[in-house]
């Protein structure tokens, strides 16, 4: 996952408005406290914003907000690793899909959750 920063600025023209959205594949994951730059992650390259190397300072961590951390590379890296175990699922829903689907088949899942989200 890389992570990039986008200004309020650009916002409307990377995400759309409301009345002409795009869909992006990215979680946000951080916010100035003054709401004019946000931290985001995603799998694909984004051309249209700021590759980011390491956390820049500033930031506040909104993305699950009961862990009360401070946005740094670790937390980052924890995002990245609770996106992927939401992605798979809980035990009981996997056992339940290699019951219905056979072992074969939630291995190619898992697999492929692991190529979308990778640590």
């Amino acid at each position: 996952m890389k992570l990039y920063k986008i200004l309020a600025s650009n916002w409307e023209t990377f995400f759309g408005t409301r009345e002409s959205p795009i869909s992006r594949e990215v979680t946000i994951i951080a916010q100035t406290p003054s709401n004019d730059a946000f931290l985001l992650l995603s799998k694909d390259t984004q051309d249209e914003l700021e590759l980011l190397t390491t956390v820049p300072d500033g930031f506040d961590f909104t993305y699950c907000q009961v862990w009360g951390l401070t946005i740094n590379d670790a937390v980052v890296d924890r995002v990245i690793l609770d996106l992927r175990k939401k992605s798979y699922g809980d035990w009981t829903a996997q056992l339940e899909e290699i019951y219905d689907d056979g072992i074969e088949s939630w291995k190619l899942r898992v697999a492929q959750v692991k190529i979308d989200i990778p640590k």
